[in-house]
This record gives C-alpha cells, structure tokens and sequence, in this order.
C-alpha cells in the first residue's frame, strides 16, 4: 500500500493541478484529483500557490479547514466508490444521492470516513468498515 508522506500528498495535489492548467497529459490519479480541484474554487489559490501553503499546518482549533486533506478525503472517497470497498459503500452513496446532491453526499462520505479514521487512530487499530457503513445510514 502507498502511504504517502504529508509533504508528498500536498505535492502530488499541487502539481496535478499545475499539470491540468498547462494541458500536459495526466495519470488516471492526477485526472480525478484536477476535477476535485476544479470543483472547489475556494482550494485553488492554495494549490496555485504551494510557496505559501505545502507547509502551513490547518489547526482545527482555530476553525480552520485544511484544503488538502479535504481534497485527499475525497480523493479516497472517489476510489472506494470506483471499487466499492468497502462493500456496500456504493449502495450507501446512492441512497443519500437520492435525498441530497452528488457533492453533498461526497462530503458526508467525507465526514464518516474522517471519523472512522480518527477512531481507528485513537483506539490505535485499522479503519473499520461496519463504523464507516454505520455512520454513513445514520445520515438522513
């Protein structure tokens, strides 16, 4: 499995966005990480201008929310549903696609699968799937 570093995320996200910009050929990876991207204008000044960003920490205490970690979580959510994995995750985005719109169901997908990976850290054990699939029918 690949575990990038932080540093390596952020660089991954910025420079599949300048690569998009310049109409250079992307990866299959770095064309889904350029549509994140465009559709979240509020990021692109971030992934614009990595000199002032790559190695600022978002605190959360201070309200703030970090863009690439935002981008990542939806990087991953996108590539469970591609895979469905875990299973049912699919299932689960389509039910709330019928009450909610598609970039709405993204983040609460988003949301559970934050939670479910600060619960794995905190109890110090792998990310369990029936807490994701839980949080997940819990939303309306």
């Amino acid at each position: 499995m690949f575990t990038p570093s932080r540093d390596e995320a952020r660089r991954f996200l910025v420079d599949a966005w300048r690569k998009h910009r310049d109409g250079q050929p992307l990866s299959a990876l770095e064309q889904k990480a350029a549509a994140l991207i465009g559709r979240h204008p509020e990021y692109q000044p971030v992934v614009e201008h990595p000199e002032r960003h790559l190695d600022r920490d978002y605190g959360p205490e201070g309200g703030e929310v970090n863009p690439f970690l935002h981008l990542s979580l939806h990087l991953a959510v996108a590539e469970q549903l591609d895979i469905d994995q875990p299973p049912g995750l699919r299932a689960e985005f389509e039910r709330l696609c019928a009450s909610h719109d598609e970039h709405d169901a993204l983040h609460a997908l988003i949301e559970c699968l934050g939670e479910t990976l600060w619960q794995a850290q905190r109890l110090r054990t792998g990310p369990d799937a029936t807490v994701y699939l839980d949080c997940l029918r819990r939303r309306a």
